[in-house]
């Protein structure tokens, strides 16, 4: 598949936003973070930015997004439509988390019972997410049961290690943050590291023989393409890149997302002062780039069922 930087870019942003609120919530239900105005402001303003930039940059990927609300209304059989439905509802108790942290500098009673609620809603969100690609049978690479959960442990970790980042720099959190952080990185990429394994090692799917019905004769190939010219199918399904290169990238996402990020953040907790944010900023930063490189593979590595009628042997 043809990877589309809008959409990596929304997968990635709104998914850090989303996992910055469910640790918020973690936080202030286990009472490890004083809610202050300042950190307050800080943190959702941070959560909410990256939850709503990523949603607008979903739209630039349509061909008309001025009909984007439109997806809205089928949210009966549609994931990327439950996906937008849940995003619009997560934003009533994250402002009431809000409120009561940033006004009233607490979270206790009612506006703890907002909180948890904002943590299941953007939990959710992340799911639906997944799902939009975890049901897709025509790309057998993003059926696979590791998808969803992958989407979800990476916006905790994104989200954990931008939460925590703001925190230093205004505040003294809990070093077992931090080693919370390292430990999420560490399982993210783990199963990331199962859904590499899994996808490099499954059994086809589909064959072009398969497809086209023509099996029983023998092995089918292309004799001819079926259009004389570049067509959409092509551009946006017909993306390939060779293995040699995907293994690079993907050491060089490990190497950003977790060899980097897990030193830094475990040390963050041992260590005080302005070293604490920078070390959680760089942390941040290498995550931030190995995610971006792991999301580009996972479109990129994919390959669509319409491409065994144009050369592809196997999906």
């Amino acid at each position: 598949m043809h990877p589309a930087y809008s959409v990596i870019f929304f997968t990635t942003a709104s998914g850090a936003g989303y996992g910055a609120l469910v640790w918020l919530a973690i936080f202030a239900a286990t009472g490890t973070v004083a809610p202050t105005t300042w950190t307050g402001l800080a943190v959702f303003a941070l959560a909410l930015s990256l939850i709503t930039a990523g949603l607008l940059s979903s739209t630039f990927h349509l061909g008309h997004p001025e009909r984007a609300w439109r997806a809205l209304t089928q949210w009966h059989s549609s994931w990327l439509s439950r996906e937008g439905v849940a995003a619009v509802l997560t934003y009533i108790p994250t402002l009431l988390f809000a409120l009561g942290w940033i006004v009233f500098e607490t979270y206790e009673g009612a506006w703890m019972i907002a909180g948890i609620a904002t943590a299941l809603a953007a939990l959710v969100t992340v799911a639906c997410t997944g799902m939009i690609y975890a049901s897709l049978r025509a790309i057998p690479r993003w059926t696979d049961a590791t998808v969803v959960p992958v989407y979800l442990v990476f916006a905790l970790a994104s989200g954990g290690a931008a939460a925590f980042t703001v925190f230093t720099a205004i505040a003294s959190p809990a070093p077992e943050w931090a080693w919370a952080v390292a430990l999420v990185i560490t399982a993210a990429w783990a199963l990331k590291l199962v859904y590499w394994q899994r996808i490099d090692n499954a059994a086809p799917v589909a064959t072009a023989e398969s497809a086209t019905g023509l099996g029983g004769i023998g092995r089918v190939s292309l004799f001819e393409a079926p259009h004389t010219s570049d067509n959409y199918i092509m551009r946006e399904m017909g993306y390939r890149i060779a293995r040699k290169h995907a293994g690079r990238l993907r050491i060089i996402a490990i190497f950003l997302g977790m060899a980097i990020p897990v030193p830094a953040f475990l040390a963050a907790g041992f260590i005080g002062g302005i070293l604490t944010t920078f070390l959680a900023f760089a942390g941040l930063s290498a995550l931030a780039a190995g995610i971006l490189v792991e999301r580009w593979l996972f479109f990129a590595e994919a390959r669509h069922a319409a491409t065994l009628f144009y050369g592809t042997d196997t999906v």
